[in-house]
């Protein structure tokens, strides 16, 4: 996941390259000492900056530039050339940067700069609140707090998750971890240093009963009372859990939370097969991950093709044609009617054997704290721009936000993970009172085996699928339209022309 950084390669920019090496708007990497850098040029100007992406270690040089910012060609983080900050998640963490230097149409790398954290900004309106109250603690909530702490807001967080673990990067769970390829210490968002450090009071295992709109409090559920000038509602997303007979057993689970992603793992250490049931985005993940750990795999779905829905039947039948590649049996347009210890019936009268189950047969967003708030509700929580509710002062992001998508035009709500970061920054800012608007393209991404399928945009429904390219030969580039108009891309492999895809849909937007 991460590259190794051990050797490093490319010219030695202490040594100084000449400038003709570096055209306007290039990028080339080389070294300072042990430590791989980026010089980029842009104009008269050249950056160094390290090489890769502080999220998963992506190569930055085959990232794309817009204006004095690099984009992460792997998840589309997005950090400033001048300082190296962080802009956009899923990155938190800002490059190193170095001093430049140009001398007799040479350029020479000096010393690494000591980071120095940006200054707050501008134009907030509003009194600056006293009190923020974070509730949930997944990717908004996260990305809230860290943002407020960033922004250097110095009054009082509370952050209340009901989850026994502090914020984990769930992508994971289904992906690398599940797999047995990434190390535990990769999966916390940050560690326990980063709380109490910046003074973000975390209440783990704990539940939030109601909110009182009078009294501007957070009531838990042991009666606890919590002020608040300011509150996110970041609750996310919980499974949808299967109410067929036999499906209370031990051996049937979900897939969410850290704790139930150790939980599979154990099954899978003593288990020769597994039956996932959904063939969706985690699904299929889970699947991936399991054969990695050499299990028999059977995966039972209602649905024709995998993720039809929403990459249509050419990409659906490319995911399936891969899975079955890798060993993985699938039992489609059929569905579990019940689970008989280790036997597992189909509604199509078949029986499947299997050491354990993963449901994966959906998520439903957790709405049931605004709904007794009396919050406007439309499949979700509805915000406006801002992200701010119905009730001045109560915002929410992340699963249970339903937004005005400026680039689509409707109202919208999705369960991607870096929109949810994304929404917990603008959310925090403008709990302190910068009125930004929430205008980021919705971004995923989907790892199968050695293949990473990136989509940006928001197709709900879509009359065009233009192909770019060769999906069965993993190098290919979907445009979803409607009317003509390009409302979401999908691609393989083609992570320059995903990029570029985002920034002309940004156009879009700002226009």
């Amino acid at each position: 996941m991460t590259q190794d950084q051990s050797k490093p390669t490319g010219p030695d920019f202490f040594r100084g390259i000449s400038l003709s090496d570096l055209p306007d708007g290039g990028k080339l990497v080389g070294h300072y000492g042990d430590e791989q850098v980026l010089l980029v040029r842009r104009g008269t100007e050249v950056f160094a900056t390290a090489a890769t992406c502080t999220h998963y270690g992506g190569p930055l040089v085959e990232g794309l530039l817009v204006g004095d910012t690099v984009r992460c060609p792997w998840h589309h983080a997005c950090f400033d050339l001048r300082t190296g900050e962080a802009l956009h998640a899923p990155a938190f963490n800002p490059l190193a940067c170095w001093s430049v230097e140009q001398r007799d149409d040479r350029i020479f790398v000096g010393q690494k700069r000591k980071w120095t954290a940006p200054k707050p900004r501008d134009g907030s309106s509003g009194q600056i609140p006293g009190k923020i109250v974070i509730v949930g603690g997944g990717a908004a909530g996260f990305a809230a707090v860290e943002t407020l702490r960033r922004e250097q807001y110095q009054g009082s967080i509370v952050m209340i998750s009901d989850d026994q673990a502090a914020p984990v990067d769930r992508p994971n769970l289904s992906k690398d971890y599940l797999a047995g390829k990434a190390p535990e210490d990769w999966i916390p968002l940050r560690g326990e240093k980063f709380y109490l450090k910046n003074n973000i009071d975390l209440r783990l295992n704990t539940k939030v009963a109601h909110i009182d709109l009078h009294s501007r409090e957070v009531i838990l559920a042991d009666e606890g009372r919590i002020p608040y000038d300011r509150l996110l509602l970041a609750t996310g997303a919980e499974p949808v859990r299967l109410t067929i007979p036999g499906a209370d057993q031990s051996h049937v689970r979900t897939l969410r939370s850290f704790a139930d992603c150790k939980a599979i793992i154990e099954r899978a250490a003593k288990a020769r097969s597994a039956i996932v049931l959904g063939a969706s985005f985690i699904g299929l993940e889970v699947a991936a991950a399991l054969r990695a750990r050499d299990i028999e795999v059977h995966v039972v779905a209602p649905d024709k093709r995998p993720m039809e829905r929403v990459l249509g039947s050419q990409m659906g039948d490319f995911i399936r044609a891969l899975h079955e590649e890798h060993g993985v049996v699938f039992h489609l347009e059929d569905t579990a009617s019940s689970i008989d210890g280790r036997k597992m019936k189909l509604s199509s009268g078949d029986t499947l054997a299997t050491d354990f189950v993963v449901a994966g047969i959906g998520v439903r967003p957790r709405t049931g704290l605004a709904e007794k708030a009396g919050l406007s509700l439309d499949r979700g929580v509805v915000v406006d721009a801002f992200l701010e509710t119905s009730e001045p002062g109560i915002f929410a992001a992340g699963d249970i936000a339903r937004w005005p998508d400026p680039h689509s035009g409707e109202n919208i709500r999705v369960e991607h993970w870096v929109v949810a970061e994304r929404q917990g920054q603008t959310a925090a800012r403008n709990m302190l009172g910068h009125r930004e608007k929430f205008a980021a393209v919705p971004f995923f991404w989907s790892q199968h085996y050695d293949v990473s399928i990136n989509y940006v945009g928001h197709a709900g429904q879509w009359d065009e699928i233009a192909v770019d390219g060769d999906i069965a030969a993993k190098d290919c580039l979907l445009h979803f339209k409607r009317a003509g108009r390009t409302l979401a891309v999908a691609s393989i492999f083609r992570d320059i022309e995903s990029l570029q895809a985002e920034v002309e849909m940004e156009g879009q937007i700002a226009n």
